[in-house]
């Protein structure tokens, strides 16, 4: 078994070998809990779950951690806006996140934990920090040394004298030097806070993943994953103080995927492109949403908008028809054994081509044409006139296979009673409009999921067929 991932770390593609036989620790940097998760929150979320789906089906057992950041600055300013507690804020938003990825079939982490249930962790490992000449305290504020570990810049590959030249000391920062980065903040007048050593704070932002993923996987990590943005100077900062504290390596590789465009520009709130997750899933099958963030390698940058979105519905509903064209025809297939080993073998050489691409650094675009190229076995295969149940079974057994590793579903989906209020109203409204077309096409899918319309005098009916 060798699977090949790509190591931020060394900018190579290395054979991946687990501390532990067969297991893997991986800790994913989760989002901040503040507000509604946008799609740029979405890959990653897609990305790394797809990693972890796929190492358990090469028989490895993944103890994957995905945290919430359950106190910041941001979470403090939202409170202070909505007149509301930060718990409250944090909890509603874990509810929805959890809600969000689980709809786009997401699985749930074997650890979720939260900065303010660790909070004993991380001021006794910032103590540590302090008792080994690492850090320091300056006035209720604690800071770590940054040229104390000289292996620093060694993961966005940046030397102390680059970073050097760019850093500043803030107005109202105590630190020695402008590279120190803060582990403790000292609370301002009637924010959230916790009892420490220093006085009454909160940790930094760096500090809570160390500890977190110290805790429970830890000193030594195989994976840390997170978004392209991370890598500096979140997870910089974490290999320094995790690297200081515990003597020894922090994660032994770096992955992260690439950023979201929306119509070839940066996602932002000002240019009104800020695309929320939960607002995409209600206009867009969920699966087709996962099966576009797979169609790109997940190093590479995506572009976003309707369009694309469109063609990848498009390209999902072809490979879900030849699923769907197989149900249909194994109702009229024979239990035959003439050329039966053939197919078997066209079907066990797909999946090897499969697995092969996923194990060069989790090459799900080119996971995804293999599907394609099973489809097109599968539509040759019934429309043969004569077809066996077995090989209509393996058919249909390898697209569930393949499309489990990859997170989605080719079923058919129920449509709940407001999902279908909600079409009809669309419908409604584009007769309304005078776009015939569109009004069509809602009523045609509905006949496909089993829904009849009726117009009527006193308006739009609708039963199960």
């Amino acid at each position: 078994m060798t699977i090949k991932l790509y190591n931020t770390l060394t900018r190579s593609k290395e054979t991946f070998e687990p501390i532990e036989e067969n297991k893997v620790k991986m800790y994913v940097c989760g989002p901040t809990v503040y507000n509604y998760i946008h799609v740029g929150n979405a890959r990653p979320a897609i990305v790394f779950d797809t990693v972890r789906r796929y190492f358990e089906y090469r028989g490895y057992d993944v103890e994957y951690v995905l945290n919430f950041t359950d106190v910041d600055d941001k979470l403090i300013k939202a409170a202070n806006e909505l007149n509301e507690e930060v718990p409250t804020i944090a909890d509603r938003f874990i509810k929805a996140y959890k809600e969000d990825v689980s709809k786009l079939n997401v699985k749930e982490a074997v650890h979720h934990p939260r900065v303010t249930e660790s909070m004993d962790d991380i001021i006794a490992f910032i103590e540590q920090l302090i008792e080994k000449g690492f850090a320091y305290e300056a006035n209720g504020d604690v800071y770590f040394r940054t040229r104390s570990f000289d292996e620093y810049g060694k993961l966005s590959h940046q030397s102390i004298d680059e970073l050097r030249s760019g850093a500043r000391i803030q107005v109202g920062e105590k630190k020695d030097d402008p590279l120190d980065f803060a582990l403790w903040k000292e609370a301002k007048p009637g924010e959230i806070s916790w009892d420490s050593p220093w006085g009454k704070g909160r940790p930094g932002w760096h500090i809570e993943c160390s500890a977190m993923a110290r805790k429970y996987l830890g000193e030594t990590i195989d994976i840390h994953a997170g978004g392209q943005d991370l890598a500096f100077p979140h997870h910089e900062n974490e290999i320094a103080q995790s690297e200081c504290h515990n003597d020894t390596t922090f994660a032994n590789y770096w992955m992260h995927n690439g950023y979201i465009q929306i119509d070839n520009e940066k996602m932002s709130k000002s240019l009104g492109n800020f695309i929320l997750v939960h607002e995409l899933v209600e206009k867009h099958d969920p699966n087709v949403v996962r099966f576009f963030m797979l169609s790109v390698h997940y190093r590479n940058p995506i572009n976003f908008n309707d369009e694309l979105l469109a063609e990848a519905k498009n390209s999902f509903d072809r490979i879900k028809t030849a699923y769907q064209n197989l149900q249909h025809r194994k109702t009229a297939s024979l239990n035959l054994t003439e050329d039966n080993n053939e197919w078997k073998t066209k079907l066990q050489d797909l999946k090897q081509r499969f697995i092969d691409e996923m194990d060069d650094d989790f090459n799900t675009a080119n996971a995804i044409s293999v599907l394609f190229e099973l489809a097109k076995e599968a539509n040759i295969y019934t429309q043969q006139d004569q077809t066996s149940t077995t090989i209509i079974d393996l058919f249909t057994e390898m697209f569930d296979e393949l499309t489990t590793v990859l997170g989605f579903s080719l079923e058919e989906s129920e449509l709940l009673d407001d999902q279908i209020e909600a079409l009809i109203e669309e419908r409604i409204q584009a007769r309304k409009d005078r776009n015939f077309s569109r009004a069509d096409e809602i009523r045609d899918e509905l006949k496909e999921k089993g829904i009849i319309l009726e117009d009527t005098p006193q308006g739009t009916r609708w039963k199960r067929s």
